[in-house]
């Protein structure tokens, strides 16, 4: 089964692994819980100074809440509110240095301090979105952006 990796000091390769394992993980499955279920897990054990990592599912006009690592969260963010509902809106990620200074931001976690959300794209519709917090601020770089891209891209081909 699954074992915790131990990821190397470059963050590129690191990165390139986990999208690997990803790929590896999701091989064959159908079912979208247990896809984003092992998703979220798979970035909560790899991601340093996070303390929420999940996604929200686009049903009805607004995002819903899907699985997840973290504290409870908001349940429905609609379209445009909110660093997600932004993501959405605008079809493109959003990394938030201080969320704090983000006009809107839904505070679910008043331990956040930054937020990046990767929307997830399907056969050119909105499926969702990838949402991940930090109680630090500035914590996501283009590093994390680029690679989390890609981790969302992995993602949708096995969601289709």
């Amino acid at each position: 089964m699954f074992q915790a990796t131990t990821y190397s000091d470059n963050r590129v390769k690191s990165y390139e692994l986990l999208i690997k394992q990803l790929d590896a993980l999701t091989d064959g499955e159908k079912d979208e819980v247990a896809i984003l279920s092992n998703a979220s897990a798979l970035l909560n054990q790899f991601l340093k100074e996070v303390n929420w990592v999940g996604f929200y599912v686009w049903k009805d006009n607004e995002l819903v809440l899907g699985p997840f690592q973290g504290l409870p969260a908001c349940i429905r963010i609609g379209f445009g509110k909110g660093v997600c509902g932004t993501a959405v809106k605008e079809k493109q990620t959003q990394r938030i240095a201080d969320v704090h200074q983000f006009p809107g931001h839904i505070a679910c976690d008043s331990a956040s301090q930054s937020e990046i959300v990767v929307p997830i794209i399907i056969n050119d519709k909105v499926y969702g979105v990838l949402d991940i917090d930090s109680p630090i601020k500035n914590r996501f770089d283009e590093i994390d952006q680029t690679y989390l891209e890609k981790f969302v891209t992995t993602l949708e081909k096995h969601l289709q």
